[in-house]
């Protein structure tokens, strides 16, 4: 399997030492994961990428940030596809030495009343245009260690909901004593999801209490200036996405650690919720879209919650044909994304040429790991997600009888890919209905999935197709940075209304929208937890009814007989898109509003 694009850069393990980066830095991020490079198996979808992608700008930027996450030796999963169309899950172990340096700190932190210890590798990312930053992974993997807390750091996102507590331990409490005993100077802690939030507890222990504990402002004199010292990210509108914690646990596993009645009144009375702690404890909040920040706002009403709109790093999602065009025509569009607002008047020419060898490659990747061939005279229309139930891949799929139709009139083809964590069942019947589908609807149409979904695959995918296709059920979808990255390319978007779709869609120019936006109200169409039932089947089925009216109505009769069209529409696209959804602008944000306060 060939390599479509150059690897990140990063200094040789021999090379990495911590030193250079001590006087400098003062803002420490904290990721449970994080992508940095695709034989380093520390990520598991959207979160870890988008945490890769904040770490190459906040090189490029030369922001003086320290990245901490966990090694996760094991990785997420491998995923394979057996013969009844369902996923098997396997191991994707990787060598720590290849890619990191072990420093020689160690802290231990007491987890169930044994002495855990830490020590951390350092990865150094190098810009081609800005700084180093380094990434500190957290491992367990020790002697010193019993051997039942040897496995803490090895799987990401592990079994129940004691090892979670205990990694969330590790990367909070844990990541925060590393920093500090090797000499980081941390001003601002960011925290990318709530995983992290242990780390403001510990912070609070090392103020003094109020000189009269009994007075109003006792538990504020303590707050102020841990406040002072956190921003915290939320990214998910779905309850299952916040972790949560029964206090017996957490008496157990960090007996003596926390004052489990005032941690109560800041974390919530019936569990530990580590997105309500973090809220409290943080001084800046913010959601992942101006959606995003007005659905956390109802779920947790009396928090002032801001919305930075997450971004995609360019230079590393942009197919190597694309970025001969812009750097011909850009020259400083890595560093400065904002001229790409002229991309309207690129040659028309030169961009489908390009869209046509990123789609021929799209094409033998996809015949090299399936050994399905698709014709590239003939459009495709992506679908790559995290596979669970709010994300609705298989909405596509409400009515074979009408893509059938639509497909006699208006070929095309459907690439599917995407995991399921391995404790969601009903993503993992999405994944066999998909499969069943794809078989139910040959020879006729081509439908395949693609397994092993990672970034390499996904690189290919939202360069090479011609269709990004987004499903969620509104507004579960906090932001979304796929379809970032396919217009960054030309690909066209279609997708529900929701995340950051809302903020770049026009119709027929960047795109289409798949219904209305039915949820300005705050009215979801789905349920906490990412299902639909019974009083929304009505809702799905108008947003199916939608999807096949603006396929068969718009954007197959444009890509099959209006050709100019379609590429005026890339260009558009691309200029209206990569010139605002990326990291760069995205942390210049965080820079200026979160870290400068």
């Amino acid at each position: 399997m060939h390599r479509l694009y150059h690897d990140p850069i990063a200094d040789p393990p021999a090379a990495q030492t911590i030193g250079p980066f001590l006087a400098r830095t003062r803002i420490a991020y904290f990721t449970m994961e994080i992508a940095l490079r695709p034989e380093m198996h520390t990520y598991s979808g959207g979160l870890g990428v988008l945490a890769g992608d904040t770490a190459r700008s906040s090189a490029d930027l030369g922001l003086p940030m320290v990245f901490v996450t966990l090694l996760s030796r094991q990785g997420y999963l491998r995923q394979e596809i057996d013969a009844d169309g369902g996923q098997l899950e396997h191991p994707a172990p990787w060598d720590p030495a290849d890619w990191a340096t072990p420093l020689r700190a160690k802290v231990a932190l007491i987890l169930e009343g044994r002495e855990v210890w830490v020590r951390p590798w350092l990865h150094v990312i190098r810009s081609p245009i800005g700084e180093r930053v380094p990434v500190l992974l957290l491992d367990t993997h020790l002697e010193e260690n019993a051997s039942e807390d040897r496995g803490l750091t090895d799987r990401l996102y592990g079994p129940g909901a004691a090892y979670r507590l205990k990694q969330e331990a590790v990367l909070g409490i844990g990541g925060l004593r590393i920093l500090q005993a090797l000499g980081f100077d941390v001003r601002i802690h960011h925290m990318n999801e709530g995983h992290a939030a242990l780390l403001a507890l510990d912070l609070m222990r090392r103020h003094p209490r109020a000189p009269d504990p009994l007075s109003p402002d006792a538990m504020r004199y303590r707050l102020t200036p841990v406040r002072e010292a956190c921003v915290f990210t939320t990214h998910t509108p779905v309850e299952a996405g916040h972790d949560r914690f029964e206090w017996p646990l957490v008496e157990r596993v960090l007996a003596g650690y926390v004052e489990t009645e005032q941690v109560r009144r800041l974390a919530g009375d019936d569990a530990l919720n580590m997105t309500r702690l973090a809220l409290n404890l943080s001084g800046f909040v913010n959601g992942v879209a101006l959606r995003h920040a007005q659905t956390t706002t109802r779920m947790f009403p009396g928090y002032d919650i801001r919305a930075i709109t997450n971004g995609v790093h360019l230079p590393s999602w942009v197919h190597p044909a694309v970025r001969e065009l812009f750097d011909a025509n850009f020259p400083s569009w890595a560093h400065e994304p904002e001229v790409m607002v002229r991309a309207d008047q690129l040659p028309a020419e030169r961009v489908w040429a390009a869209h046509c060898v990123a789609k021929d490659e799209m094409l033998a990747e996809v015949r090299a790991r399936t050994g399905v061939a698709l014709d590239p005279a003939l459009p495709v229309i992506g679908f790559a997600r995290r596979m669970t139930a709010y994300k609705r891949p298989d909405l596509l799929f409400a009515d074979l009888d009408r893509l059938r139709a639509i497909h006699a009139r208006l070929p095309f083809q459907v690439v599917l890919a995407g995991k399921a964590h391995p404790a969601d069942d009903a993503g993992h019947a999405v994944i066999r209905r998909l499969t069943a589908h794809a078989r139910a609807l040959a020879p006729e149409m081509t439908v395949v999935f693609v397994p092993d979904y990672e970034t390499e695959l996904a690189r290919h995918l939202v360069a090479g197709v011609d269709v990004w296709l987004n499903t969620p059920t509104p507004p579960l979808e906090a932001s979304g940075t796929s379809g970032m990255k396919a217009a960054l390319n030309g690909v066209l978007n279609l997708s529900v209304l929701d995340g950051w779709w809302l903020e770049a869609w026009i119709e027929g120019v960047t795109g289409w929208a798949i219904g209305h936006d039915g949820n300005a109200d705050g009215n979801a169409d789905g349920n906490a937890d990412g299902s639909a039932d019974g009083r929304h089947a009505s809702a799905a089925d108008a947003t199916a009814e939608d999807l096949y009216a603006k396929l068969e109505g718009m954007v197959l009769p444009c890509w099959h007989h209006d050709r100019s069209r379609w590429i005026w529409m890339m260009r558009q696209s691309i200029g209206k898109v990569a010139c605002y959804f990326n990291t760069q602008r995205m942390m210049r944000r965080y820079a200026a509003e979160a870290y400068l306060r």
